[in-house]
């Protein structure tokens, strides 16, 4: 990716219990890489999760969230999922790194 880009930054506390969550995270995932304007998407999680999804434009990044299969995972999210998240929208001017 060149810059500049935007990141959607979305940290998350998971609730006790599967729950058919890697299954709807996987088909987000896969989801979200068909959507106009997606470039690309890293994920960890530990003791809470952190998800980032990269993004050309505002106008792709409120595309994907009113998606109606992300909206029904975004609800089971609330209702299942999680204890607690938040998502931040970055613009990203700069980007630098060192690979093997």
């Amino acid at each position: 990716m060149q810059p500049p880009y935007y990141a959607v930054i979305f940290t998350n506390k998971r609730t006790e219990g599967e729950n058919g969550y890697a299954e709807m995270a996987q088909k987000m995932e896969d989801l979200a890489r068909k959507q106009t304007g997606f470039l690309g998407f890293e994920s960890a999680r530990d003791e809470i999760g952190i998800s980032v999804s990269y993004w050309e434009s505002l106008e792709d990044i409120l595309k994907w969230k009113t998606n109606t299969e992300h909206l029904f995972a975004q609800q089971k999210g609330k209702s299942d999922w999680y204890a607690w998240y938040k998502v931040r929208i970055c613009f990203v001017e700069r980007e630098y790194g060192f690979n093997i």
